[in-house]
């Protein structure tokens, strides 16, 4: 055998070797993935600790608390005024008022009396000031003149009634009387009751334990260079705040390469310190996962599920050793979050001493058709909208490799196993995620640029928020037609007249002048096929060079329109890579993935790449007569003429305005 195939044979014989031995074991519905799971489990709140009254806020209360004192611990004055006998006012009145010699003392709050209040006398009070000996009532100071005698003395004009203006001691809190229920969850209300019994310390749940722990040659820890072939680990912030958010205390252990040694060391280490460990990447039997392997030497029960028939997150393990639950999640960020809050975040709150998580749905319509694989649930996540026929779900469609899937997603709809597709127009419950869904002041859709950014943020500095769902020109159009939006940019030539925009405007609607970007042919700098050559020769020398690979766009959007006019209907190699963004157009450039694509210019800027200018494309917004005059929408136009935004447009390359 050549030397130089040696490392490709052996990489070849791990992944054969895996894909023989290491198949998941067995893919389970979710309802059985649960209950194989709870079974070894006890779902029950942890043991009680003694925490400081400062430190309980969201704690779980692990006891009822009784009252140990009165509150108010004595009887007080609820107003500013005189403590005296109500029997000796029967008769006051405006025309006859009843005469009160004044004791010589003052009751101010924090001072107990020392006088006590015979027949015809009164005593001044201070609210909150304890009612001296031989009163029953108080009287308000409005109601009184002081009279000028030889002793001093009151006139009421009033009479009282017994008991008036007084707290009784327990009238707020009775001593024994059980004030919060065991499992209550501690709020500023809860800590105020607490306090106002004297109580320093709290007995609460014990927050679970979780070690999160990162797997994969591939992780880099945030701050960190990003080095070739490298990802940030996302995982590991996300899964600690996740546990937190449900109710434990996160433990971070850190991101660790596909060392199994060193690996083996850290799970066992958390096993020894935590209640649980979870896992995110090394579940889907590839060459380099081994964190299933790991978890199947740890010890009974072992490994229960290796596999689920969802999507995203097939490839969740669950394990328990001992009666500590560890959890294997799928690399990708979505799938870790979709099947941590399925199966983690539930036995996190039961440990916790909390209540199972209430779903929150609203039903919305579905306005694209969303095919789905047969066989597996899946979780689709969605961002809500406002339309003229009710709420709206749109698909965000970035995969379970993206970060913001989460982020920018207002709940999910689930497709049943057996469905191919949710149709279009069909009505879904969507399950919320996160706050309360607030629908935002602006609906955005259609093509994404990186200067309207600049007016987002303008709008948001105006006190409107907006939503933005990059669904492509042509997306944008239907949208907005559908009564889907509130504006939609595009950014799509007229191949009849070769002017942008003005054709997809049908009457009712009017087109808002945007700014202006060139689109260009991008490659890496001292590529001799494109460099000091025109567009034209640029392309008819990549496509005569068939090791020349292009990067394509996607259908639907502006660029692609401009694409598929410059190609002539010619398919280089490549053609079927179409990516969404011009930065990932940019990307797939400079990492040697690809020679050449269309983009704008800034986006070429930033990657540090060449750049043949095509054509200064209009970058326009479609705006509904109907809604021109909505608050938000005026806001933005009025935005879009603001010379200080329209500059903050320019410095991102963009051209607008008469400069």
């Amino acid at each position: 055998m050549n030397d130089n195939l040696k490392p490709t044979m052996l990489l070849i014989d791990a992944v054969r070797q895996a894909a023989r031995q290491e198949q998941f074991l067995d893919v389970v519905s979710p309802e059985i993935a649960r209950e194989r799971f709870h079974r070894h489990l006890k779902l029950s709140p942890l043991a009680a600790e003694s925490v400081p009254l400062a430190e309980v806020l969201q704690r779980v209360l692990a006891h009822d608390l009784t009252a140990p004192v009165d509150a108010p611990p004595f009887d007080r004055s609820a107003v500013d005024g005189f403590a005296l006998r109500a029997a000796d006012t029967t008769a006051a009145s405006e025309a006859a008022p009843a005469r009160f010699l004044l004791n010589a003392e003052v009751i101010a709050c924090g001072h107990p009396p020392t006088v006590p209040v015979a027949p015809g006398t009164a005593t001044a009070i201070a609210t909150g000031g304890v009612i001296p000996r031989g009163a029953d009532a108080v009287v308000m100071v409005e109601h009184t003149d002081l009279l000028d005698d030889d002793r001093p003395a009151i006139a009421l004009y009033r009479p009282a009634a017994p008991g008036q203006f007084i707290a009784y001691a327990g009238s707020d809190i009775a001593r024994g009387e059980t004030l919060l229920r065991k499992g209550a969850r501690i709020g500023s209300r809860e800590i105020g009751i607490v306090a106002a019994c004297g109580l320093d310390r709290l007995d609460v749940v014990r927050r679970p334990r979780v070690a999160v722990l990162s797997t994969g040659d591939e992780l880099v820890p945030p701050g960190e260079p990003l080095r070739p072939a490298g990802v940030y680990d996302s995982n590991g912030a996300i899964v600690a705040a996740t546990v937190a958010e449900a109710g434990g205390e996160p433990v971070l252990f850190g991101a660790f390469p596909d060392d199994e040694a060193a690996l083996g060391d850290a799970v066992r280490a958390a096993l020894a310190t935590c209640d649980m460990v979870v896992l995110s990447g090394g579940t889907s039997k590839g060459a380099g996962d081994l964190s299933h392997r790991i978890v199947s030497t740890l010890g009974a029960p072992g490994i229960l599920v290796h596999g689920v028939a969802l999507k995203p997150g097939k490839p969740l393990c669950l394990a328990v050793i001992g009666e500590k639950p560890v959890i294997v999640l799928p690399g990708f960020p979505t799938s870790a979050i979709f099947t941590f809050h399925t199966f983690v975040a539930p036995v996190i709150r039961a440990y916790a001493g909390l209540p199972p998580e209430a779903a929150r749905t609203v039903a919305a319509r579905v306005p694209v058709r969303v095919p789905s694989e047969l066989g597996r649930q899946e979780f689709v996540l969605v961002a809500l909208a406002d339309s003229d026929r009710g709420p709206v779900a749109f698909p965000t469609g970035k995969g379970s490799g993206s970060v913001t899937s989460f982020s920018q997603a207002d709940g999910f709809i689930a497709v049943d196993a057996l469905a191919q597709a949710v149709e279009p127009d069909t009505v879904e419950p969507v399950t919320l995620i996160g706050g309360a869904a607030r629908a935002p002041d602006l609906v955005i859709m259609g093509s994404h640029d990186v200067a309207l950014d600049a007016l987002i943020g303008a709008l948001a500095d105006r006190g409107f928020t907006a939503r933005v769902l990059a669904i492509g020109s042509q997306g944008g159009v239907a949208a907005v037609r559908r009564g889907e939006c509130d504006i939609a940019p595009v950014h799509l030539v007229d191949p009849k007249t070769g002017q942008y925009n003005t054709h997809l405007v049908a009457p009712g609607y009017a087109l808002v002048p945007g700014w202006r970007r060139m689109q260009g042919v991008l490659f890496r700098p001292g590529d001799a096929r494109f460099e000091g050559r025109t567009v034209e020769q640029a392309i008819a020398v990549a496509l005569a060079d068939p090791a020349c690979l292009m990067v394509n766009r996607n259908a639907g959007s502006g660029t692609r329109v401009l694409v598929d006019g410059l190609l002539k209907g010619a398919r280089p190699p490549g053609y079927a890579n179409q990516p969404k963004s011009h930065n990932a157009v940019a990307a797939a450039i400079a990492q040697h993935r690809a020679d050449w694509g269309l983009a704008i210019e800034p986006v070429a800027t930033l990657y540090g790449l060449g750049f043949l200018p095509v054509t200064p494309e209009h970058y326009d917004f479609i705006v509904p007569d109907a809604r021109r005059e909505r608050p938000a929408v005026k806001a933005l136009l009025d935005a879009l003429a603001d010379p200080q935004v329209q500059e903050a447009i320019r410095a991102r390359g963009m051209q607008i305005g008469s400069a």
